[in-house]
């Protein structure tokens, strides 16, 4: 057996900025163990992504002491989570790759299920 981990890909489904924050989450604490981590946005998902990026629970989220989504988004790329968003959902939201936030990829449901990662679904 090599000494390279197994990669963890999350998979993000639905249009919910707490989805997307739990996703964002898991993936920074995954990516601060050296483990390779990605993250897939599909269909509605990608929605969130429109800039500013922002959650109606970020007030709620700073009274806590707890990062916004936007903050998250950048600390997980700068970690080096691998964050995509699927083509078919930039068309559903009525966006193009160019509206997208910095570090953020484009591509397809095929090329994500070419990789070995775990999948894991929220």
């Amino acid at each position: 057996m090599s000494g390279m981990q197994q990669g963890l890909t999350i998979i993000v489904a639905v249009q919910e900025p707490a989805r997307f924050h739990a996703a964002l989450s898991l993936a920074t604490a995954n990516a601060a163990l050296d483990r390779p981590t990605r993250i897939f946005l599909q269909a509605d998902a990608v929605a969130p992504l429109r800039p500013p990026v922002t959650a109606p629970d970020d007030a709620r989220y700073a009274a806590a002491g707890l990062p916004s989504l936007g903050t998250m988004l950048t600390e997980a790329l700068g970690l080096g989570v691998q964050i995509t968003a699927c083509q078919s959902g930039l068309a559903l939201a009525c966006m193009a790759a160019t509206d997208l936030p910095p570090g953020v990829e484009v591509s397809g449901l095929v090329d994500m299920l070419r990789s070995d990662s775990q999948l894991l679904l929220v």
